[in-house]
């Protein structure tokens, strides 16, 4: 379960129901419980978390067709899971000019 700093307040109801943890649960066993970006037959890696690919936002949170549907659920380890995140939070630091220079975002 997540809570504090892990879980942002309008998805808390969200992770915390019933729907959620048995799609998680079952999602993981259909994936045999291995990270679907980094595990090979000779290095299975374990996933501990179920990665939404379209992320969840106050206005999609109470949509089953994104919170609980398989075709957007990737099983991901934690390590995975962090490397998507950052990457997309690097994403927002940097743009490019008319120029196509790249420019550093205000923090």
């Amino acid at each position: 379960m997540l809570g504090g700093d892990d879980m942002k307040a309008w998805a808390e109801k969200f992770y915390n129901s019933d729907a959620w943890r048995a799609c998680r649960e079952a999602y993981l066993q259909s994936v045999g419980g291995l990270c679907e970006r980094s595990s090979t037959p000779d290095d299975p890696v374990v996933a501990e978390i179920v990665h939404h690919k379209i992320y969840l936002t106050p206005e999609n949170i109470n949509d089953p067709n994104i919170t609980l549907s398989w075709d957007n659920l990737e099983a991901l380890s934690q390590k995975e899971h962090n490397r998507e995140h950052h990457a997309a939070e690097r994403a927002l630091r940097y743009t490019f000019d008319a120029d196509g220079n790249l420019q550093a975002l205000a923090p």
